[in-house]
Order: structure tokens, then sequence, then C-alpha cells
């Protein structure tokens, strides 16, 4: 390998050099070519590769997730039905509108029950809501803690939903060991489908 040589080689008479600066020629023509191809045709390619491999890896957790949903299927659909029965049943511890009264006279009643005695009963015009009317109804009573204690008990034993808010408690004006309170009594119904 006699690099004095290659000062006499030339494009025209290339064919006519030594084997080493031939087979060294054609490398750097392969490398050249390989580094081209590399750079014009793979690189996009390998960019497009990663995109799409990147999409199907969130395509993938995309499918395990709706996979986890399909196969809890059958139990979503058995909650569901759940679901539905118990607001069902909540929904007929609603009273009707014709109901109303009655409760209305359920709720005095237990107030009386309680041994209070009843200073303030005004029922208040109802507000309507999404699906159901709210009834309020101001309360001021009179009695011991054991007596409020007792009625709250038997307002929550009601078979129609009816909630205590607003509960203050003070001493009454007198001498006597007995309190007021003070409180809003609420019950719910539903509203008819005209009303809807």
């Amino acid at each position: 390998m006699d690099f004095a040589e290659l000062k006499y080689v030339t494009p025209t008479n290339i064919g006519t050099a030594p084997l080493w600066v031939k087979v060294f020629l054609i490398g750097i023509v392969c490398i050249a070519l390989l580094f081209a191809g590399y750079w014009f045709h793979h690189k996009n390619q390998l960019e497009g590769l990663n995109t799409v491999q990147a999409k199907e890896f969130e395509l993938r957790k995309i499918f395990e997730n709706k996979a986890e949903k399909a196969a809890n299927l059958a139990l979503y659909k058995i909650q569901l039905e759940e679901m539905r029965r118990v607001f069902g049943a909540l929904l007929r511890q609603l009273p009707s509108k014709t109901e109303i009264p009655a409760l209305i006279v359920d709720i005095s009643q237990t107030g009386l029950a309680s041994g209070l005695e009843i200073e303030l009963f005004k029922p208040n015009p109802e507000s309507r809501k999404e699906f159901y009317a709210e009834k309020p109804i101001s309360l001021r009573m009179k009695g011991d803690y054991h007596q409020f204690g007792a009625f709250a008990s038997e307002i929550a034993a009601l078979p129609r939903i009816v909630t205590l808010h607003n509960i203050s408690l003070a001493p009454s004006d007198n001498e006597s060991k007995d309190m007021t309170m003070m409180a809003t009594a609420k019950t719910y119904r539903y509203l008819d489908e005209d009303e809807e």
C-alpha cells in the first residue's frame, strides 16, 4: 500500500488504480449511499414509526379501559337495576299532592304526642326543584330536651320523608326548665308528569 500512488489517481484513470484504492473508494461510496438512504428515506419512516408506536400505546390504554368496562357490563347492569329499585322505593316515600295535608297533620300530631307545646306551626309555600317539590313548615315549640329528642325520633319514623332544618334551642322566658325550639320541617313530594 503505497500512498504515493494516490497522486496519480484521477477520475479518468480510476480503473487503473491499485486494488486497495478501488476498495477504499467503493467503501466511501457505499457509506455515502447508506447515509443518504438513511437521511432521505429511513429517517422519516423511523419518526413515523415512533409516532405510530405512541398512538398504539394510547389506543391500547383506551382498549384496556373499554375491555374492563365491557367485562363488568353485567355487574353494571345489575347495579343500575338496583339503583332504579332503590330510587323507586325512595320516590314512593315522597307523598303525593293529595297526601301533603295529612302529612302536615301527622307532623303536628307528632309534636303534641311528644309532649311539646306548639306555639307556631306555619306551612309555607312549596318550592319546586327538578323532579320534586319542597314544602317547608316553620315550627316554634316549647318543651324539655327529651321531648325534643322524642319529637325528632318520631319525625324520622314517619312513613314519608320529613327532615328538620335550622334547629335552634333557647331557654324559655319563664323560670321553668323548658326550652324553645325553632326549626323548619321540610317534606317533599314528587312532581306529577304534568307539573314537570
